[in-house]
């Protein structure tokens, strides 16, 4: 039997040691083919290259996968793979390991889920993964079998289509770990404001700053979860209409 063909990216870039440990990890699961960043891209969202042309090289890195560095976005790897570089589908994509969190309201800013966001529009079945750890050396080693585990599972029974999984993963040792939760979305925003600084030169820069506000203590929130020392997984829908909303708005706008 043909193994499944995977595709990873990320958006920290194709040298970072989260995407070093995922393509680790798939390369015992299936052929893998990885198209990331050629730098750091975190942050970006679902930004795409519209204004500048791209490049792309293949690199060695240990390992039999192959490995693309793409001058673009982690939207943008997603699109260059599937339409330049991959000969069929993938049976998967994922994207990571991200270095820190994309829980709640951070899955709208992050880069490594827009590329699985990015191949859900795509009509794939895709996951983002993140490590709630910043560092560069963090221990990504430790949720080694709960990726492996999910990444099989959704193998064997492909996502609906427009549904794209965000897991987050604590940082905390293997047997720490007390199991998977499937979750919500938490409601919670970043407190931000712009530290206003001089230059010796004498002009204003700034610095953006803020800090995490959880505001949902449910049970079922992915925070909630977090801090409980499980394993997040947030089923999310790239389809933004607020359907609950519609009949109302209808009797508003066309007085009805």
């Amino acid at each position: 039997m043909q193994k499944p063909l995977i595709l990873v990216t990320n958006d920290d870039g194709i040298s970072a040691p989260g995407i070093r440990n995922l393509v680790h990890f798939m390369n015992e699961l299936g052929e893998v083919v990885v198209v990331a960043p050629d730098s750091p891209q975190s942050g970006k969202g679902h930004a795409i290259t519209i204004n500048s042309t791209l490049t792309y090289e293949e690199i060695s890195m240990k390992g039999p996968q192959k490995d693309y560095a793409v001058s673009g976005t982690p939207a943008d790897c997603v699109k260059f793979a599937l339409d330049k570089i991959m000969t069929r589908k993938p049976d998967i994509v994922v994207s990571g390991i991200n270095h820190g969190s994309n829980s709640s309201i951070n899955v709208i800013y992050s880069g490594t889920m827009s590329a699985a966001v990015e191949a859900g529009v795509e009509g794939l079945s895709s996951i983002g993964f993140s490590l709630l750890d910043f560092g560069w050396d963090a221990n990504f080693m430790e949720g080694k079998p709960y990726i492996q585990s999910i990444v099989e599972k959704v193998l064997k029974n492909p996502l609906p289509e427009g549904v794209v999984l965000n897991v987050n993963i604590p940082n905390l040792k293997k047997e720490e770990i007390k199991g998977i939760k499937i979750c919500k979305q938490a409601r919670a925003k970043w407190e931000e404001n712009f530290d206003e600084r001089v230059s010796p030169h004498g002009k204003k820069y700034y610095w953006l700053t803020g800090y995490f506000n959880n505001m949902d203590d449910s049970e079922n929130a992915d925070e909630t979860a977090l801090a409980d020392g499980y394993i997040s997984v947030v089923p999310i829908k790239f389809d933004l209409t607020a359907y609950e909303y519609m009949e109302r708005l209808e009797k508003m706008i066309n007085n009805r």
